[in-house]
């Protein structure tokens, strides 16, 4: 097998920032193509190039100067900026994706990775141990277009031969980026609060479980799912993926173990109903033995290295939060 070039859509988001480094550590610099909507505030090592998901003419332009073989396609707008400009998220996530299938089936790509979510779930799915294969009944217009994302992407599998895979990503919370308007980035706002002593207002309400991953064990399982052998995938497409589940008290009890004066209060909007709608945990049974997946991070040992890692960012002079935007 040849290098792979791989292009990266959304490289300036959340999940994007820290794969794109990842990819680099694997593939080499120079075979990683970051792209976005918009230049990154700060400086990236190796390519980065403008891309609107929207302009097909120009991600085909893309993809033919670098000779990419692989894409992996984050950009979208997440769950509660989606609900707020439903009618953009429908055209971002699904136009977008369309394209991007369209321009790998032109261009002789095989491989996509797209990411899916516990958005495509929905208050009749059951909220406990949520099977791989169940009610898909989604009740925002980002977990709509998740949901046809998967259905797309299956399409493209069986009608074309594009490997299109996915999984089913909780909500995820890292250190090297900022939250990016989903429903569950509260838990990555929490800590940036507290390392900076500030007091943390929580728009869910006390026992609102959701399912949580570190950013590193989703990026882990991103990249173990995409090596692993297409005969070995019993569900090609959006595999459940679980680490842990956890309410906002609980987290912020875990940080009041490194900062005991950290305080949280609750004041419950619009993204409540979103929460309420989604589901506690999930058997993740199938990527465990389908691929092999096994998350390394629980609360605990996520709280502790969110902690030192957030302090190691203040302390650095150059720190400025508005770089990670």
């Amino acid at each position: 097998m040849g290098k792979e070039v791989i292009l990266v859509t959304g490289s300036n988001g959340q999940i994007g920032t820290v794969l794109s480094e990842a990819l680099r550590e694997i593939h080499g610099i120079a075979n990683v193509i970051s792209s976005d909507i918009t230049v990154p505030r700060s400086t990236i090592i190796g390519y980065f190039e403008k891309l609107d998901v929207l302009d097909a003419k120009r991600l085909n332009e893309i993809i033919q100067k670098y000779r990419v073989t692989q894409i992996y396609h984050l950009a979208a707008l997440l769950s509660a900026t989606g609900e707020k400009n439903p009618q953009l998220a429908w055209k971002v996530n699904m136009d977008g994706l369309f394209n991007i299938l369209e321009a790998a089936r032109a261009n002789g790509i095989t491989k996509i990775f797209h990411p899916s979510s516990i958005a495509v779930f929905g208050g009749n799915t059951p909220k406990q141990n949520t099977a791989q294969s169940t009610i898909l009944e989604p009740e925002t217009m980002y977990g709509i277009t998740k949901k046809a994302g998967e259905d797309l992407g299956n399409y493209y599998f069986y009608k074309y031969g594009l490997d299109v895979r996915g999984i089913r990503y909780p909500g995820l919370i890292s250190y090297q980026s900022m939250p990016g308007g989903g429903t569950t980035d509260y838990a990555v706002d929490i800590f940036h609060k507290a390392v900076a002593g500030e007091h943390f207002e929580s728009f869910l309400k006390e026992g609102t479980r959701l399912p949580m991953m570190y950013m590193s064990d989703a990026i882990k399982g991103t990249i173990e799912l995409m090596e692993a052998p297409v005969e070995k995938l019993s569900h090609h497409y959006a595999y459940n993926l679980g680490a842990m589940s956890f309410a906002p008290e609980e987290i912020a009890a875990e940080i009041q173990k490194h900062i005991p004066e950290f305080t949280i209060s609750y004041k419950p909007d619009f993204r409540q109903q979103i929460a309420e709608s989604w589901i506690e945990n999930m058997d993740d049974s199938c990527a465990r033995n389908d691929w092999g997946w096994n998350p390394k991070y629980d609360l605990t040992s996520m709280t502790d290295d969110m902690i030192s890692n957030l302090r190691k960012l203040q302390k650095n002079k150059n720190y400025d939060e508005t770089r990670f935007l």
